[in-house]
């Protein structure tokens, strides 16, 4: 991704197998598909299952994919703050670590 600065990379596997992959890139500037300058992936699965992913990949905008069939739903993006909290209540929720 030329010119965008790589702000968040980590990958944290848990003692349960799930594995949660955070990856944040800011951007130079706006872009047309995206309403502020941060272009992410923040993943979480288990044994190649998904359980949750946001993402804004080019053409498809701010999204999260949930379950084993990646059902995709829009997401509604704030602030960088707010998608990792949104991503860890995700995490939490999905994985049965809350009711």
């Amino acid at each position: 991704m030329a010119n965008a600065t790589l702000i968040l990379d980590s990958k944290t596997v848990l003692q349960d197998g799930r594995i949660l992959q955070r990856t944040v890139w800011l951007l130079p500037a706006n872009q047309a598909e995206r309403l502020h300058r941060f272009k992410y992936r923040l993943h979480c699965g288990r044994t190649g299952q998904t359980i949750v992913r946001y993402d804004n990949e080019t053409g498809k905008g701010d999204h999260r994919h949930t379950g084993a069939n990646e059902v995709e739903s829009a997401y509604g993006f704030t602030t960088l703050v707010q998608l990792l909290k949104d991503f860890v209540q995700d995490v939490e929720r999905l994985s049965g670590e809350i009711k």
